[in-house]
């Protein structure tokens, strides 16, 4: 809690401190955005979507690496065998697999229906991340209950904008003809339902990519340095498969074209700036936070997209872009709840010395024993330990403390541990 005597100053500094990963997240969107115009004029103008994400992550790696020597020399971990066979991991599943599949489905559909596809993302992810317990799901509690909801609802208005158009919605004089449309914009069914897939597809991916990162930060924390690995990883691999699938070497020229902005601009803001971006913010509020924002994306392109590409827009998608923005802030909401608590319960031991500590973590040891072996044991603290436990900000535990309420206290005090040890590792490194 603030103090009475803070400035408005302070105040204000603290609330920007607080909302900088939700500003970096909805700016990454408005970049995602522009990079689904571009990129579709480039596709439909010819350009291989193998050779796109070759340049996209080459580009990557040339502008971050110098960044991620200099700044992170000093804070660079290790890279374990372990790490780096991760580290391949993402290669394959972000720039290649993800990007390859996302580029394809665009190819056969349409920016907007694209984005609106890779809506799915957040409820993949957070699914994902409850399998592999990285997020919070209690279904008693109302925030896991308002993030269920919220995720579905966010699917439910993605798939509205798919099934359902309706009519036109007369915005920004879409009357108008663009120069950057074509007459291959028009897809057959087949096309269509191919390009469905593929999204689909790249999702899952992306989805496990998420994942995959979160874990990988949690062992390799220079931000810098990972992003332009992965990079780096995905132009080896990326470079391996276009060798392989495209013969002609005329796809790969460029010329100062609609296509160099493409590699370039997807290079430096949507795999460069992206990559560090998101694992930054899922460093502080993990996989689910960095997917929620993505509904925003397919509003964005679908605004930018009449303007420009002069698509039109529906009914079913302004109806369904309500749904989504319903759904992503209970998503948030939840995400909120859950990191407020997590703060209060990790503030509660940021007061103790380390063998204040010691003392809570042997109540908690015995407590564990206890259930291993099946036994019923009598926990009675010392008065220091008492005096330690109230500190702390539980109730005390005396000799006269009955056995379920010592137990109570007890598995309260070895989860927090485990947070406080978990936070005290992550600032070592």
């Amino acid at each position: 809690m603030a103090s009475a005597t803070e400035s408005p100053k302070s105040r204000l500094s603290r609330a920007f401190e607080r909302s900088k990963p939700y500003i970096a997240m909805i700016s990454l969107q408005f970049g995602y955005a522009g990079m689904n115009i571009i990129t579709k004029v480039s596709l439909t103008n010819g350009m291989s979507h193998y050779v796109l994400v070759v340049y996209r992550h080459a580009v990557a790696t040339a502008v971050i690496a110098p960044f991620a020597f200099f700044v992170e020399r000093k804070v660079r971990p290790k890279l374990t065998f372990s790490v780096f066979c991760q580290i391949f991991a993402l290669g394959l599943l972000g720039p290649v697999i993800d990007q390859n599949f996302y580029y394809a489905g665009l190819k056969y559909t349409s920016p907007t229906f694209a984005c609106a596809m890779s809506n799915v993302l957040p409820a993949m992810t957070f699914v994902m991340a409850a399998l592999f317990r990285m997020e919070k799901v209690d279904i008693k509690k109302v925030r896991s209950q308002t993030k269920i909801a919220g995720t579905v609802v966010c699917v439910a208005g993605a798939m509205l904008m798919t099934l359902y158009k309706g009519p036109i919605v007369p915005i920004f004089g879409q009357a108008h003809h663009s120069h950057f449309s074509s007459p291959s914009s028009v897809h057959s069914d087949k096309d269509w339902t191919k390009g469905s897939v593929l999204l689909v597809a790249a999702c899952l991916a992306w989805a496990a990519f998420f994942i995959l990162q979160a874990a990988v930060l949690k062992q390799y924390s220079a931000q810098l340095s990972l992003t332009t690995l992965i990079c780096f990883m995905g132009t080896l691999q990326s470079i391996t498969i276009t060798l392989v699938i495209e013969r002609d070497p005329s796809l790969w020229a460029l010329g100062w074209n609609m296509n160099l902005l493409t590699a370039v601009y997807s290079g430096i803001v949507a795999s460069g700036i992206a990559y560090y971006v998101q694992g930054l913010c899922m460093k502080l509020k993990g996989p689910v936070f960095a997917t929620a924002f993505s509904p925003l994306m397919m509003i964005i392109v679908a605004i930018m997209g009449s303007i420009i590409l002069a698509e039109s827009i529906y009914l079913g998608s302004v109806v369904g872009g309500v749904l989504i923005v319903l759904g992503l802030y209970a998503v948030l909401w939840g995400k909120v709840k859950d990191h407020k608590i997590s703060s209060g319960k990790q503030h509660s031991l940021e007061g103790l010395t380390s063998l204040e500590v010691k003392a809570v973590k042997d109540m908690a040891s015995d407590l564990e024993t206890a259930h291993a072996s099946n036994k019923t044991i009598k926990i009675i603290p010392g008065e220091n330990e008492i005096n330690q436990i109230s500190a702390s900000g539980y109730p005390a535990i005396n000799k006269h403390s009955s056995l379920p309420s010592t137990i109570k206290i007890a598995e309260s005090c070895a989860v927090d541990i485990a947070k406080f040890d978990h936070a005290t590792d992550t600032e070592t490194k």
